[in-house]
């Protein structure tokens, strides 16, 4: 009914109205008046300033270049201006970095090599030491203590563990200072392994071992596994039936820790 409609108003009236009044798409009738295309597709033409061959090496021998070959086109072509060169367009050079597969990243990208999973084997007392620092709820709520522990991975044996009310490199370096000195290392014969914590890496940590001759291992980042004695050790302390929800004060927290290493 609707081309009954439109084939009379096209005698009265143009086209577009026609199609207007009946509410038929202009584009549609005249897309359905053209003979459709049988076969392949037309291919485009060569345009008339298209590169030969020649020049398209010689663009890719730039990019590829000592000088260019870690810059992006748009880099390469804003340089090669200021030489007073003119290849081509930034765009082409994408083309034909495609084409030749080199379309990627072209920045030199530092890479880091896989951290190697630590393995310290103690054959004796106070020769491989490990430590942590676990957190101990308090009387309120988000308010916490910290437990600093160091545990001979050999007799299992805590050598050393404080209980403070905050975690910063220089009162762990006082910690560890203070074992050292109580359980008589000397120079080249202890190996400290931790994992990468704020104050296990700190500068005043690390600044006191490479003094006092002691050997610094880490975990690999977040790998748990790789400091197990500390991690179950802690364990240990606090699924103690007698551990409690919470200490009420930090002198309680060190009366517990006084008994439960004893």
């Amino acid at each position: 009914m609707i081309d009954e409609a439109f084939t009379a108003l096209r005698e009265i009236v143009s086209t577009k109205r026609a199609c207007r009044l009946v509410g038929k798409s202009t584009a549609t009738f005249y897309r359905c008046r053209q003979a459709p295309r049988l076969g392949p597709p037309v291919p485009r033409p060569v345009p008339a300033n298209a590169l030969s061959e020649t020049e398209r090496q010689e663009v890719l021998a730039v990019l590829r270049s000592p000088e260019f070959c870690d810059l992006a086109p748009a880099q390469v072509w804003a340089r090669l201006l200021d030489e007073g060169r003119y290849l081509c367009s930034i765009s082409t050079m994408y083309r034909l970095l495609a084409a030749a597969g080199e379309n990627r990243e072209r920045r030199r990208q530092r890479t880091h090599p896989a951290k190697k999973k630590p393995e310290l084997i103690a054959r004796r007392p106070l020769e491989v030491w490990s430590w942590d620092i676990t957190k101990l709820r308090g009387p309120k709520r988000g308010e916490y203590f910290e437990l600093y522990v160091i545990i001979d991975i050999y007799s299992r044996y805590v050598v050393g563990w404080l209980v403070a009310e905050a975690e910063t490199g220089e009162l762990a370096k006082d910690f560890i200072a203070a074992t050292l000195t109580a359980q008589g290392i000397t120079r080249d014969q202890l190996t400290l392994h931790a994992d990468r914590g704020t104050s296990m890496t700190s500068k005043p940590v690390s600044q006191l071992l490479v003094d006092l001759g002691v050997t610094r291992s880490h975990s690999r980042p977040h790998v748990s596994n790789d400091n197990p004695y500390s991690e179950a050790a802690f364990k240990t302390l606090k699924y103690c039936p007698a551990f409690p929800t919470n200490f009420g004060s930090i002198q309680d927290a060190r009366t517990f820790c006084e008994a439960f290493f004893e």
